[in-house]
């Protein structure tokens, strides 16, 4: 028997990458996964491989009519919430002189205000001592050039975990920050132009790590899997580093 057995869990951006490794990690430990995705066929594909365990509902969590479509469809399933990673989010390099309206709009407006929303609309639906999973950043601390709306974003996810930990103690619900360093995904391959400087992307970012190599989505979904799980019921607040090293050494 897995260590979620019998429980629900929804995974925001759970299409590719860490998402979906995430949400067939969770399903494998018995839990039924709810998945959200913007893209059809991808959402379809990824429930396919994840299974029966798994339920896709498309839709975009910057858009508050697609959250309230998600959590309806948990309704319907006559269903409440014991796990929630809240994994979607996005960003792409501009620097200070090139960020733009519509670059700072969609990134705040998936990885902050969507995070926000997500979190406030399952509250109705979270049982009590249920695990909330928030999706932050290296780059939150890095200071790394050109990245630097999408590290605030981040640095904005750490403090919510911080922050709703507090509120939701009272219902012993635990929030808690995921921060995954570099880990060799499709994101990862869709910051370069093309295949040959994706590997030289790769590449170089493998050398910051101090461990010689970028993570697998699996096993970041390992520690996810440890945070939804009764194993950390005396973890809340904190932000756990998967990260190779990184930011450690």
């Amino acid at each position: 028997m897995g260590s979620l057995e019998g429980k629900t869990a929804i995974v925001t951006g759970g299409t590719t990458g860490i998402g979906l490794a995430a949400a067939a990690r969770l399903a494998a430990e018995g839990a039924h996964v709810f998945v959200t995705g913007r893209r059809k066929a991808e959402l379809d594909a990824a429930v396919k491989k994840i299974g029966a365990n798994a339920t896709g509902v498309q839709g975009d969590v910057s858009d508050l009519a697609d959250l309230d479509r998600l959590y309806d469809a948990v309704r319907q399933q006559g269903r409440r919430v014991d796990v929630l990673f809240a994994n979607a989010g996005g960003g792409s390099f501009a620097s200070l002189e090139q960020v733009t309206e519509e670059h700072f709009d969609q990134t705040f407006g998936i990885n902050v205000r969507g995070l926000v929303f997500t979190v406030q609309k399952v509250l109705p639906l979270l049982n009590d001592g249920a695990s909330v999973i928030l999706t932050s950043s290296t780059a939150a601390t890095s200071g790394a050039e050109t990245f630097g709306v999408y590290a605030a974003s981040k640095a904005a996810v750490r403090s919510f975990a911080r922050t709703w930990a507090n509120e939701l103690k009272g219902r012993s619900i635990r929030v808690n920050a995921i921060t995954p360093g570099t880990t060799d995904t499709p994101g990862i391959t869709g910051l370069a132009p093309d295949e040959a400087q994706a590997e030289q992307l790769k590449g170089f970012l493998a050398g910051q790590i101090p461990m010689g190599r970028m993570g697998r989505p699996e096993e970041i979904a390992d520690a996810i899997a440890f945070l939804a799980s009764n194993q950390s019921t005396f973890i809340t607040g904190a932000e756990l580093y998967v990260d190779g090293g990184l930011n450690q050494i």
